[in-house]
């Protein structure tokens, strides 16, 4: 802000300055629990997260023998006294409470009466103070499926007296499901391998909804029928990029040892489950002609 632009504001009275310093008390806050954030990855490494140990920031000679050090300072002050779980003045690994500008809900609690005197504190007592517990509790909102009934009415025409009844739209099509349900039973069943008995057993858990094994598999079917295009699409378009990554790994289908193929590029991957790792099950996953772009700029293994 220039020094003209801060008189002018000055000038134009003072809820224009309120205002003003309102706002700027506003992005000060935004920005030092930015900082707060960003600061708190910076001090993360393979030692207090989940971050491999090749994450970490180099170090040099003198860290690391001064890390030694300590580490030999402590091994010798506490042999035999050192106690089992967290030691004093360690950072606890709990979960990390979200910033305020990403909660749904704030719920203010209040103390009923004093624990001094055992005094009432009145409503007008009961206001926010600048200093306050927080505690956070993530919660799924209850689940319900919403039931529709589509009515087909049939109608006499007054010209020639035939009758019509009315077709369904083909958005809603011949399921009794519909299509977030239906996606939603193909994710869990594809995506996350739980096989059909358990998802008939899973949508009654968490959607009191009654589904047959043979509905979930017909649900998966048709799913499979409708992404034969996008798929092909998919391929097509990895397979004919002009840079091109494989790997394979181990995978397990119904308790059978399997081989996990895999196509990339920068944006976008295709996978395949084969019988084995053999070459064969290459030139399936990119085609025969992949011999003749080996030692080439367009393909590479992991």
């Amino acid at each position: 802000m220039e020094r003209a632009e801060a008189e002018a504001i000055y000038d134009s009275g003072r809820e224009r300055c309120v205002e003003v310093i309102l706002e700027l008390a506003g992005a000060v806050e935004r920005l030092e629990e930015r900082i707060r954030r960003l600061e708190e990855q910076l001090r993360k490494d393979s030692r207090n997260s989940s971050a491999p140990p090749s994450e970490d920031p180099p170090k040099t000679r003198a860290e690391r023998r001064a890390e030694a050090r300590r580490k030999a300072k402590l091994w010798a002050r506490d042999q035999g006294q050192r106690k089992q779980g967290g030691q004093p003045g360690h950072e606890g690994s709990g979960r990390k409470l979200r910033p305020e500008d990403q909660l749904d809900e704030v719920v203010d609690h209040y103390p009923q009466a004093c624990r001094g005197c055992g005094r009432a504190f009145t409503d007008d007592e009961r206001r926010p103070r600048r200093r306050f517990g927080r505690h956070q509790v993530a919660e799924l909102p209850e689940l319900a499926i919403i039931y529709s009934e589509h009515r087909s009415h049939r109608l006499s025409c007054p010209a020639c007296g035939a009758r019509t009844t009315a077709l369904l739209p083909d958005a809603i099509g011949s399921s009794s499901f519909g299509p977030n349900l239906q996606a939603a039973i193909v994710t869990l069943t594809a995506r996350n391998r739980i096989s059909r008995r358990d998802m008939s057993e899973l949508a009654l858990d968490l959607f009191g909804l009654g589904v047959a094994t043979g509905a979930v598999d017909a649900i998966c079917q048709r799913a499979a029928l409708a992404l034969e295009g996008p798929h092909a699409a998919l391929c097509a378009s990895v397979l004919g990029a002009p840079a091109l990554g494989v790997d394979e790994t181990g995978w397990f289908t119904a308790a059978a040892a399997r081989t996990l193929w895999t196509a990339v590029t920068e944006r976008a991957a295709i996978f395949r489950v084969a019988e084995d790792r053999h070459r064969d099950r290459l030139e399936e996953l990119i085609g025969k002609d992949f011999g003749g772009i080996l030692g080439s700029d367009r393909w590479w293994a992991y």
